[in-house]
């Protein structure tokens, strides 16, 4: 288990406002208690009314504005993690079309209802962003050149309540990892709203 710098993650959620949104794509599914997809969605962000994007901004930003090594963890796979058809060769594809293949989307949903465990209706939300991480100079002050463009999905998971609204997120990641401000795709940053009694069972396995 690594170490996350709270910086590197401030940074990011300071890119999760209206004003200043890194997100193009969000796409999701909404489960009933055994597991079982009720719906999906998969829209460009921006077409969402302004209060659906301040709703959804707030969901995708718990993950990296929760505390660092506390409720937010960074982990990094084993090779044979990372071999053809598991689960990290799928985020890479997902990451790697923005979100805008359904069928990787749907194995995806597949896999989270038979393996994450919940007493309730919850729903799975996914985003896809985008952010061009800037120079910074000797005395941290930030640079216009851009140093690279770090792409990532912020996955999340909520309960949900009533007619599929959701409440806070319970567990969620940031992948691939932001890690001293660039882009490490062996590593994934794991958020649990309780960690001290985390969902494993998603990534079970497949860490170091």
């Amino acid at each position: 288990m690594g170490t996350i710098n709270r910086e590197d993650m401030l940074e990011l959620t300071r890119r999760m406002t209206i004003k200043r949104n890194c997100f193009s794509r969000i796409a999701g599914a909404y489960f009933d208690e055994d597991g079982y997809v009720d719906g999906t969605f998969n829209i460009n962000f921006l077409k969402l009314s302004a209060i659906d994007q301040a709703l959804n901004l707030s969901i995708a930003k718990a993950v990296p504005f929760s505390a660092t090594n506390v409720n937010l963890k960074e982990y990094q796979f084993i090779a044979e993690a990372e071999k053809a058809g598991d689960l990290w060769q799928l985020l890479m594809g997902l990451k790697s079309c923005g979100l805008k293949n359904d069928a990787l989307l749907d194995t995806l949903y597949e896999y989270v209802g038979e393996h994450f465990r919940s007493e309730k209706a919850y729903a799975f939300y996914l985003f896809f962003g985008t952010y061009d991480v800037p120079l910074k100079a000797n005395d941290k002050e930030q640079l216009w050149e851009s140093e690279e463009i770090y792409e990532f999905l912020v996955g999340a998971i909520c309960p949900l309540c009533g007619e599929y609204e959701p409440q806070v997120p319970e567990y969620g990641f940031l992948f691939p990892a932001f890690k001293d401000r660039s882009s490490d795709e062996h590593r994934i940053n794991i958020f649990n709203a309780d960690e001290k009694q985390p969902h494993t069972e998603l990534f079970e396995g497949r860490f170091a």
